[in-house]
Parts: structure tokens; C-alpha cells; sequence
């Protein structure tokens, strides 16, 4: 089990300091911003939108580790699924996070979200994992408010 946790630790670390499609994304038509008040964390989510199938997503912003591994993740792990697909796992993550859904037989079909299993065990940190999910269903929905995790 110590060997898993490495492993998660490692990928958010990977994630943390060189995140995937951190970039205003040129051509996209859906756009949101998210804040964690709590501790500061800032994201823009990006997407192109286009026959209800997300053909591009990146995000911007400023925050804590694992918040920019969650949506570094989030980006890759989106990239050509359908709005309901992307709907769908929201809610998978939202539940892993907080520990209403067991990695164990869900771990093949979240593929490296599965890293994020272990914040459920610090309450204080699912805002921090949760933001950038929070704010892409935001985009996805076309809302223009600033998405708050309070």
C-alpha cells in the first residue's frame, strides 16, 4: 500500500510542477473561472465545444498542488468525450474525493484520476480537487459567474 501512495504522490507531484495543457486555449467557445477562497486557489477552465464533444480543454490559474494536478488530470482525462461523459465523471471524482466511491473496482475506469482517492481522507483539501471540476461544469453549462468552492 506504501508503494501506491509513492505513486500517487509522484503523479500529483509530476502534475503539480509541470501541468498538462496549462494554456489559454486559442478558439475555444466555453470559458468559466473558479476561486477557493479558502486557500486561494484561482482557475480559468477552457474548452471547445463542438457537436457536444469536448475537442479541446486547458486551464490557467494559481493554486496549491493539488489543485493544479486535478486539473492538469482533468484536461487530459476529458479530451474527446461527450458532454455526458464529462458530466459523468464529475460525479465519479466528486465521489472518490469524498470518499462516497472505493477505488477498488472503479480504479480501471478512472485511470489516473484514481491518485485523487487519498484526499478523501483530508476533508480540507476536496475544495483544492474539486475546483477545476466545479468550474469546467461551469463552462460545460456556459455559465458566467465565478464558480466559488464556499
Amino acid at each position: 500500500m506504501s508503494d501506491l501512495r509513492e505513486l500517487y504522490q509522484d503523479l500529483i507531484l509530476d502534475h503539480s510542477k509541470r501541468p498538462r495543457n496549462f494554456r489559454t486555449l486559442q478558439g475555444g467557445n466555453r470559458r468559466a473561472e473558479g476561486y477557493n477562497p479558502l486557500c486561494g486557489d484561482k482557475v480559468t477552465v477552457y474548452l471547445e465545444l463542438k457537436d457536444d464533444r469536448v475537442r479541446d480543454i486547458s486551464f490557467q490559474g494559481a493554486g496549491c498542488a493539488i489543485s493544479t494536478a486535478s486539473a492538469s488530470v482533468m484536461t487530459e482525462t476529458l479530451r474527446g468525450k461527450t458532454r455526458a461523459e464529462a458530466e459523468a465523471l464529475f460525479e465519479t471524482f466528486r465521489d472518490l474525493v469524498t470518499g462516497r466511491l472505493q477505488t477498488s473496482g472503479d480504479a480501471l475506469t478512472l485511470g489516473k484520476l484514481a491518485v485523487f482517492s487519498g484526499v478523501s481522507e483530508f476533508p480540507v483539501r476536496v475544495k483544492c480537487a474539486t475546483l477545476a471540476w466545479h468550474t469546467l461544469r461551469a463552462a460545460l453549462h456556459g455559465e458566467g459567474e465565478v464558480v466559488s468552492t464556499e
